[in-house]
């Protein structure tokens, strides 16, 4: 039997200096597949890198779609040719074999997500607390996901609300719509740590803040977890720091937004996104 195609999804915002790794790291993957790139309005490198790609290797396709990245890959997958979805971030780098290893345990029902090893200052890594919803693990990012593009769209993909947190959200509607989700160790992708202190504290605001959002649309999500869970491998210098920005962007969100302007404004992606 033919394999399927995978259609590559990838956002990039000024990933100039990590975009070509990436690229290169695709360029030799299991056919048949294709790799979108959609650019969210970068004002380096990106954008030529992409293309020097897209001259050298019929694969790869460059396309403009600013917003969120929830936005921008259902941009991405609305111009997709692929039976399944793949998500990868810009400044990540895809093992030889990560293709292979999604597509082999990929069916129409199953959301297959693939191991993240983290690169750079140790101290940086975000790192992530596993949350459980029907027995599956829905934290799994969106830097190493494999969907199929009917359930994708069916669930009405990424929700372009979220600042951060779109791919747990996206997971948790996958599960209670019935679809499974199957953990690949062997599929992996090597993920960069944030590369200054800037950066890393922002992320660790923005993540807060997302998972308050989450909190908004869904309810209380974390209200089982114990404080010493949340600590565990945090005991540290840049922990603490990471958790006080959390909290931090947390608090804004509840201050900024309410769960009545998520519940009764519902978005349907289902009309951007079409098949």
């Amino acid at each position: 039997m033919p394999l399927p195609l995978v259609s590559v999804v990838i956002t990039t915002l000024n990933e100039g200096k990590n975009i070509r790794d990436l690229l290169e790291s695709l360029a030799n993957q299991e056919p048949p597949y294709e790799v979108l790139v959609v650019d969210a309005g970068s004002t380096d490198r990106t954008v030529e890198i992409v293309q020097e790609f897209e001259k050298d290797f019929p694969v790869f396709r460059l396309l403009h779609g600013p917003g969120s990245r929830g936005h921008s890959r259902n941009f991405g997958v609305q111009h997709a040719k692929g039976e399944y979805i793949a998500f990868i971030d810009g400044d990540c780098i895809a093992n030889a074999f990560w293709l292979q290893k999604l597509r082999k345990y990929a069916l129409p029902n199953r959301v297959v997500a693939g191991r993240n090893v983290q690169i750079g200052y140790w101290a940086f890594d975000l790192g992530r607390v596993e949350l459980l919803r029907r027995g599956f693990d829905i934290t799994h990012p969106s830097a190493n996901l494999l969907y199929p593009r009917a359930a994708f769209l069916r669930i009405g993909g990424f929700d372009p609300r979220f600042v951060t947190a779109e791919d747990i959200d996206l997971n948790f509607r996958a599960v209670e719509s019935g679809l499974e989700i199957h953990y690949v160790e062997s599929a992996v992708v090597y993920a960069r740590s944030r590369p200054s202190i800037h950066t890393f504290l922002r992320q660790a605001y923005w993540n807060g803040y997302g998972r308050k959002q989450l909190s908004l649309k869904h309810g209380s999500l974390w209200a089982h977890y114990r404080l010493t869970r949340m600590l565990e491998g945090q005991i540290h210098f840049w922990g603490v720091v990471r958790l006080a920005l959390a909290v931090f962007g947390y608090a804004r969100c509840r201050l900024r937004e309410t769960s009545r302007e998520w519940k009764s404004t519902p978005i349907s992606l289902s009309v951007a996104v079409s098949a």
